[in-house]
């Protein structure tokens, strides 16, 4: 199994950018998809998830939106509006727990390795 994302890179805040996550070597569609943030010397953080309907951690809600198409087993990221405060090393993760779509990191056991985003003011 590998979750390879990709996208990442320097923004300027208020602009926008896309992170892709292409999955291989699992049943794409019938997994809970997810994105997780992680900043220096910060826990990870839940950005939202798509099984079926999608979910948002609230700090990006109204700003970032998630998208899957399950024919290309990719997964993406819209980040539109980022703020400084959104410089994270991004990750895609999945899980077949339908009960992945609270967020927690414990219930993902596929991870991908990251993509660094930085958004300068």
């Amino acid at each position: 199994v590998q979750l390879q994302a990709s996208g990442g890179g320097l923004v300027q805040a208020g602009d926008s950018l896309k992170l892709s996550c292409v999955a291989s070597g699992l049943n794409f569609n019938r997994y809970v998809m997810g994105w997780f943030r992680q900043a220096p010397g910060k826990e990870r953080e839940f950005v939202g998830a798509s099984y079926g309907p999608t979910y948002y951690g609230d700090s990006v809600k109204g700003r970032f939106s998630i998208a899957r198409d399950n024919a290309k087993n990719t997964l993406y990221l819209q980040m539109n509006s980022p703020k400084p405060e959104d410089t994270a090393v991004y990750y895609c993760a999945g899980s077949l727990d339908p009960r992945a779509v609270s967020g927690s990191t414990l219930k993902y056991n596929k991870w991908g390795q990251g993509t660094q985003v930085t958004v300068s003011s």
